[in-house]
């Protein structure tokens, strides 16, 4: 079933792709530039955005924090001005593995500062222009969450309930937007070889590259998904996760993370 218009012809569209300086981000960007699209990369990095613009002909460089809400806002006005924007893209992350047991409170903060209120204040600033554009052409919003958002998971005290958040924001935009004309869709990974999966010492299992990622959202796109989740030979068990009952669920769990 289509939740959305399907989007398969990207040459002259323009999408602005907010943490694509790593990892599924700038996988993305690089598969969205191929099919033509005018892809805008943000990103802290400015050095890693440069590279990427020289390597990619066409495309544009916007250096952002996503924390810092005026200049989120101050993007967004100049990349509206050039003209519309066909898709906005939420894969601006933090992550670090952390337990109740040893909690640290400003890296507990940063992950909300960054996964959650990052996407509020790209939203906050792309949601009226997106709005205002010709109702052929009001645009698609992705954003980036993680199967780690299903249920509560070992070492993921800060990063899971950011993803929750976002899994309900998706949905509660895709009930609000759909009569507007505005495509909202959920991206949901499970694990991808990026810089923030490299610090993790435990199996990781299905692991696939970000490459393979980007291909995997294109499709879903093209599609029209709602929820874009891979790899499905994993995704498939966390999703049977979310149907268990806590006694079963728990015990399960705690299984898996003695091993």
């Amino acid at each position: 079933m289509a939740f959305n218009a399907r989007m398969t012809h990207w040459a002259g569209r323009r999408v602005w792709l907010v943490g694509a300086s790593s990892g599924i981000g700038r996988a993305t960007a690089q598969a969205l530039h191929a099919q033509g699209a005018q892809v805008i990369v943000s990103a802290r990095e400015a050095a890693a955005l440069e590279k990427f613009v020289s390597q990619h002909p066409g495309a544009q460089a916007a250096v952002l924090d996503v924390t810092d809400a005026p200049a989120v806002r101050r993007t967004a006005g100049v990349l509206l001005a050039q003209g519309p924007l066909d898709a906005v893209v939420y894969c601006a992350g933090h992550y670090r593995a952390m337990t109740a047991d040893r909690p640290d409170l400003p890296d507990w903060l940063r992950h909300n500062q960054v996964n959650y209120l990052g996407a509020l204040h790209v939203l906050d600033a792309v949601l009226p222009g997106l709005l205002a554009q010709p109702a052929n052409r009001r645009g698609h919003i992705s954003l980036m969450a993680s199967v780690a958002g299903y249920r509560g998971l070992p070492n993921s005290l800060a990063y899971g309930p950011t993803k929750a958040a976002l899994i309900n924001l998706a949905e509660t935009l895709y009930l609000d937007l759909h009569r507007h004309g505005v495509g909202v869709s959920l991206i949901n990974p499970g694990f991808v070889e990026t810089p923030l999966t490299a610090q993790n010492a435990f199996w990781m299992p299905a692991l696939i590259s970000p490459a393979q990622a980007a291909q995997a959202i294109l499709k879903g796109w093209a599609r029209g998904r709602f929820e874009i989740h891979f790899p499905k030979r994993f995704t498939f068990w966390m999703k049977m996760l979310r149907c268990l009952p806590y006694p079963v669920y728990f015990a399960l769990t705690r299984r898996l993370k003695s091993r």
